[in-house]
């Protein structure tokens, strides 16, 4: 049993020169984050390197240069602005293999993990509670853990505990978890959901993220039966369905009756509906998104995001030209996985266009003008400098409002009318012309 400290004391184990994980999403430890922040002046090349956070990130702002420096392994919104202007750095990796970077001989050792847990139970094990992912390896590997106690971390089943005698310095703490509270989907989110519920057959397992999208597929599946769940991460999207009886997890390969993910995000009643939830594993992230595993669910359907696709099937979902937006994350090792599945579906899904910047640039219109203020997501080029996160050999289905491209074993000039066919009316003739121009059509 480790002793209690106050905050100020349990944060004089970090040293100049650590590197300092801290754990993400609901269970971001802002309290211990800000005890650090206050003996600042006194350390110096410390970085913190984490996936993604919710809350301030004082470490990340100009005047802390030289002291504090942060190296992200996902750009979540709370740091965008700051890696884009050169006050972070970003690692583009696999999820997949973030876990094993922790490990002895890997290239980013821990000096000093930052964790919120639940009170221990009779003995002496905490748990992680909404956020596994790579906080496992952290914990496992770091020469210090300094651990939050805090009595609303939910206590979730899987790979997620922590016994005290792992935890160097434990703090006694109680406060709220971050919450991210689910928006209704519009009606195009809402037929985009439609189009890609209409790929989902009874008995598939499913692996979606957070957002409007995700959840219109969701609310787009009432009438299937026995379907699972191996996913990166889930939100409250998925809570109807489980009442309901919809997702049971029945005829899964692996994990059977298991709803199976490394983190949620969500509302209280999401965190309320996996403490001490049985059906719900927290697992790390060299699980849930390993391809080994993904393939061997019969019917894996993988959906993800995307900023832009390009006629010919790559994909960014990273960046918007050179500006960083998110990360590599889990798309590709879902998207690989779900491809080598028997009946497998990796599917891209988005919305045909957004509203274009103000600041526009020449290069950024990937050869099409916007029209009435909207730019086509579905692009002859990606923007100059964008990151191909998936390429086009591994995608197999796009899908936006206007229908569904099926990609897989199509030559170019294939896949350009495919999508073209799936692009929003105002765009398809000048991706059509585009096309010709780059002679992907004749």
């Amino acid at each position: 049993m480790p002793d209690w400290y106050d905050l100020a004391t349990a944060v004089e184990i970090v040293e100049s020169g650590n590197r300092v994980f801290v754990q993400g999403a609901c269970a971001t430890p802002t309290p211990l984050i800000e005890a650090i922040m206050a003996r600042g002046a006194s350390l110096r090349d410390v970085e913190f390197t984490h996936l993604h956070t919710y809350g301030p990130v004082p470490y990340t702002e100009e005047r802390w240069r030289g002291h504090f420096s942060l190296r992200a392994l996902f750009v979540g919104e709370n740091v965008r602005e700051a890696v884009n202007a050169g006050r972070g750095s970003y690692t583009p990796v696999f999820l997949s293999d973030v876990p094993a970077l922790f490990e002895p001989g890997g290239t980013l050792p821990i000096d000093v993990a930052l964790i919120q847990v639940s009170p221990p139970d009779r003995h002496g094990y905490c748990s992680l509670g909404p956020s596994v992912d790579v906080t496992r390896s952290a914990v496992d590997h770091a020469r210090h853990v300094i651990a939050l106690v805090n009595p609303h971390v939910p206590r979730t089943h899987g790979d997620s505990f922590v016994h005290l005698s792992q935890i160097e310095r434990a703090v006694r703490w109680e406060g709220p978890l971050y919450e991210v509270e689910a928006r209704t989907p519009n009606e195009m989110q809402s037929q985009i959901g439609r189009n890609v519920a209409e790929l989902i057959e009874d008995g598939a397992t499913l692996q979606m993220g957070i957002g409007a999208i995700p959840d219109a597929v969701l609310l787009a599946l009432g009438d299937r039966h026995d379907l699972g769940v191996h996913s990166e991460m889930f939100s409250d999207g998925l809570l109807d369905l489980v009442e309901r009886g919809v997702i049971t997890g029945a005829r899964k390969a692996l994990d059977r009756g298991k709803i199976v993910a490394s983190f949620v995000v969500g509302s209280r009643r999401l965190l309320d509906f996996i403490d001490d939830n049985p059906e719900v594993e927290m697992r790390p992230m060299d699980y849930t998104n390993s391809t080994h595993i993904i393939r061997q669910f019969e019917h894996m359907v993988a959906i993800n995001s995307a900023i832009q696709v390009d006629l010919t099937g790559q994909v960014c979902a990273e960046s918007i030209g050179t500006q960083l937006y998110s990360g590599v994350g889990g798309q590709v090792d879902f998207m690989r996985g779900a491809a080598l599945s028997r009946r497998g579906r990796p599917i891209i899904a988005l919305p045909s266009t957004t509203r274009a910047p103000r600041d526009l640039s020449p290069d950024a219109c990937a050869m099409l003008e916007p029209v009435d203020g909207l730019i086509s997501r579905i692009v002859p080029i990606l923007d100059r400098g964008a990151a191909v996160t998936t390429t086009r050999a591994h995608v197999h289905y796009v899908v936006t409002e206007y229908g569904v491209a099926e990609l897989h074993g199509l030559d170019l000039a294939e896949r350009v009318r495919r999508l073209i066919a799936i692009a929003a009316p105002q765009f398809r003739e000048g991706l059509e012309r585009a096309a010709r121009e780059l002679h992907l059509l004749l």
